[in-house]
């Protein structure tokens, strides 16, 4: 038996795999090696994770996160999982886990829009290219945190409608000083960033929203996928954001001359093929 994890900043799912077959599922708060220590890591999984995953006899352990493509932060991840699980653990960055699930042996360039954003080329074994993603400050472009970014920039500027602000601000029960403090002094604004994406999808037949959520992904195209080679390689993408504005994807797609072949909410099954055919 094996225990695969995939994790965004937001939100973490964890499967128990046996002979290529789930037996057990649960979902927790993200896990981000950036923003949280070693003891916080450890502590997130003995509090979330049902009994059944530290009875059960593991061979290994497969977890795939955003914020573990150094060497450094992959340790802390790595040493959390194996001092609560008592099994080897490998870690690799969402990326990985992107390019594992929706190429499994094959090459292509595989795109994540959740939380956080992340792309990279795979050539069906390792990554040969990467764009850093640089976290929601600098990049992340086309994520639910950049998504919200944008939007609470606006609304505090008092550059969006209205209408929009107005609704948002009752959505939420949230002012504008409230909003500040969140952000600049709650632990991980990015979560709560996030969040907001759903409030945009609702209201994205107001030409504001639609312009902002358009120019957003689009943006992640300009940056990211334009650096890779878009004409020769398949384009995919995974995450709750490609999965959500997956319409709108397609159209930005289709305005930039770019092939998206696949787009998936969540990359458990094709990890866990993944695992069943090369284990």
């Amino acid at each position: 038996m094996i225990l695969i994890a995939e994790s965004s900043s937001d939100t973490a799912q964890w499967c128990l795999v046996e002979n290529g077959f789930m037996v057990e599922y649960c979902e927790s708060e993200g896990i981000n090696p950036f923003f949280q220590t070693r003891k916080q890591v450890s502590h997130l999984i003995r509090e979330n994770l049902p009994p059944i995953f530290f009875k059960s006899k593991l061979d290994a352990i497969y977890f795939y996160g955003t914020g573990c493509a150094a060497d450094e932060r992959k340790a802390i991840v790595k040493a959390s999982l194996e001092s609560q699980l008592k099994t080897r653990a490998q870690i690799e960055s969402d990326s990985y886990g992107a390019a594992r699930a929706l190429f499994q042996r094959s090459a292509g360039i595989a795109c994540v829009l959740d939380t956080d954003s992340n792309s990279c080329l795979y050539d069906g074994h390792e990554i040969i290219k990467k764009v850093r993603p640089l976290g929601y400050i600098l990049g992340d472009e086309g994520s639910s945190a950049s998504l919200g970014k944008t939007f609470l920039a606006d609304c505090l500027k008092k550059l969006a409608p209205e209408i929009i602000m107005k609704a948002f601000y009752a959505r939420y029960g949230i002012t504008a000083d409230g909003l500040l403090d969140l952000i600049y002094t709650q632990p991980f604004p990015n979560r709560f960033l996030s969040k907001i994406s759903f409030f945009l999808y609702d209201h994205l037949y107001h030409p504001y929203v639609y312009g902002l959520v358009y120019d957003n992904l689009k943006s992640f195209f300009v940056r990211n996928v334009f650096q890779y080679d878009y004409i020769n390689y398949s384009v995919r993408f995974i995450g709750t954001v490609a999965d959500t504005y997956s319409d709108l994807l397609m159209q930005i797609a289709i305005d930039l001359d770019v092939q998206i072949d696949m787009i998936i909410k969540s990359p458990m099954k094709g990890l866990i093929q993944y695992h069943a055919d090369h284990s």
